[in-house]
């Protein structure tokens, strides 16, 4: 396949540098040093599990979408807050058959597109307020993307993978129980490439089951400094993380898409992560926007459409907005 990267931060990089392995033709849409960076010595992935053994990949970078032309695949591994810059962007790598596959935290534009019941079509305000990404990037291009791994970058285009080899696809408007062609294909490329992949016949249920988990401790983690085993150890903020969780999860009966877990069955996935430190945590220390419409405004806007009502969780958007506008993260009102 050519696979264009649009976005060669941790996980893009992880993703692109495992796939060159396999003989796809690799590109990444870049710009200041991470260009400069990609273009002297390509992609690079350090496996902490065994750190003498560094992954390299050389690649085609630009920062100009058109200079790569179109592709299989455009992986995009960016912030939420940075899709609508990218939905100006995009055009020159999609053809017709283009699959977009956006490995990202949180709810996506294409959440609602295929999903059926009274909810079909919605365009969720907090994440595409005027429907520019949706018409940029249209559902039949989407292969939905969950990702369970640990990265971080070391340098630009040098990526560290801590831990995990998951990744669980599959389109919005998928029929019931049942998985595409090109869904299968994708998921054998990329476990060929060495990643846990699979398929899944109703993606926006893994998208929502991932959010539960970290809706709470990445922006708890984002404006106290706290690593997640602090996190969970303290009983007072545990028990108002299992609040947000309730109610997320009666929202999420209410779409359709019921959670069987309970706050602590999740708190016990957590705590076996240690002393982890969270992507919206690393995105604060490094002075980068934070993701918070995708990961907790959307639960508070999905709250309202459902008739929920959502105090945990408005009162978490609201002091982690607050710290995210006082150091500039985050959009002034």
């Amino acid at each position: 396949m050519k696979v264009c990267i649009y976005g060669a931060g941790a996980i893009g990089g992880w993703i692109g540098v495992h796939l060159a392995q396999t003989g796809h033709s690799i590109s990444v849409v870049a710009r200041g040093d991470t260009l400069q960076a990609l273009q002297k010595n390509g992609l690079q992935c350090i496996q902490t599990q065994d750190p003498e053994k560094i992954l390299r990949a050389q690649v085609s970078a630009s920062a100009n979408p058109a200079d790569l032309g179109p592709q299989d695949l455009v992986i995009v591994a960016v912030k939420a807050p940075s899709m609508r810059d990218i939905a100006n962007n995009i055009a020159p790598l999609l053809a017709p058959h283009t699959m977009v596959m956006p490995a990202m935290n949180g709810v996506p534009w294409w959440f609602f597109d295929g999903f059926g019941g009274a909810l079909q079509g919605t365009r969720l305000k907090t994440i595409d307020p005027d429907g520019q990404i949706g018409r940029a990037i249209p559902s039949q291009h989407v292969v939905g993307c969950v990702v369970h791994a640990s990265c971080s970058l070391d340098a630009p285009g040098v990526v560290r993978h801590h831990f995990g080899q998951g990744l669980i696809l599959g389109e919005p408007a998928e029929q019931q129980g049942s998985v595409s062609l090109r869904v299968q294909q994708l998921v054998a490329d990329l476990q060929t490439a060495g990643f846990n992949a699979s398929a899944s016949a109703q993606i926006q249920k893994d998208v929502w089951y991932k959010l539960w988990g970290n809706m709470t401790v990445n922006p708890i983690s984002a404006f106290t400094g706290a690593t997640t085993d602090l996190i969970m150890k303290d009983d007072l903020v545990r028990n108002f993380v299992s609040q947000i969780m309730l109610e997320a999860k009666l929202i999420g009966e209410k779409i359709g898409i019921p959670i069987a877990q309970t706050p602590e069955d999740r708190h016990a996935v957590t705590r076996k992560l240690g002393a982890f430190k969270t992507s919206m945590l690393q995105d604060v220390e490094a002075g980068k926007a934070v993701e918070l419409d995708a990961l907790v405004s959307v639960v508070r806007e999905l709250g309202q459409l459902t008739q929920v009502s959502t105090p945990y969780t408005d009162a978490l958007l609201g002091l982690s907005r607050l710290h995210a506008r006082v150091h500039g993260l985050y959009p002034a009102q």
